[in-house]
C-alpha cells in the first residue's frame, strides 16, 4: 500500500501510463466531458475536492511543461486565476471553446468537485530530465 502521495488507486495507477506530451485535464464540475479520454471523477460534493486540492496533489507528482486554460477564468474566477499563475508561470489562454475542443486530445480527465466557473486546465506532461 502507498504511504504517500495521490492514495487514489484509479488516479495513481493513471498518472503512472502517462508519458511526455500527454495531456491531462484538470476541470470543475460543470466541465462537458468528451468522449474518449480516460476519466476519474473524484468529484464527491460541490466544492469537494476542491480544484485548488486536486491541481496541487497533480502538480505534486506531475512534471508539466506547459498548461492552457480558458480565457474567460480571469474576469469570471480571479480566485483560480490567481491560483493557475501562481502554479503554472507560463500558462497559455484560449477561448472556453477552445479548451473543450482541446479536451478530447487529452489521455486523462480529473474532474473535481469544484463549483466555480472556468476552474479548468490542460496540464502538458513533461519528462523529468
Amino acid at each position: 500500500m502507498k504511504k504517500a502521495g495521490i492514495l487514489n488507486r484509479h488516479l495513481s495507477g493513471a498518472l503512472a501510463g502517462l508519458g511526455h506530451g500527454h495531456g491531462v485535464l484538470v476541470c470543475d464540475a460543470g466541465m462537458p466531458i468528451p468522449d474518449g479520454p480516460r476519466v476519474v471523477d473524484l468529484a464527491f460534493r460541490a466544492g469537494v475536492p476542491s480544484f485548488a486540492e486536486v491541481l496541487d496533489g497533480l502538480l505534486a507528482e506531475l512534471v508539466v511543461e506547459g498548461a492552457t486554460a480558458a480565457e474567460e477564468v480571469r474576469t469570471a474566477n480571479p480566485a483560480a486565476t490567481a491560483l493557475l499563475e501562481s502554479r503554472l508561470p507560463d500558462l497559455a489562454y484560449v477561448p472556453h471553446e477552445r479548451l473543450k475542443d482541446l479536451s478530447s486530445g487529452a489521455r486523462l480527465i480529473v474532474r473535481t468537485g469544484e463549483a466555480r466557473p472556468y476552474a479548468n486546465v490542460l496540464l502538458r506532461c513533461g519528462v523529468f530530465f
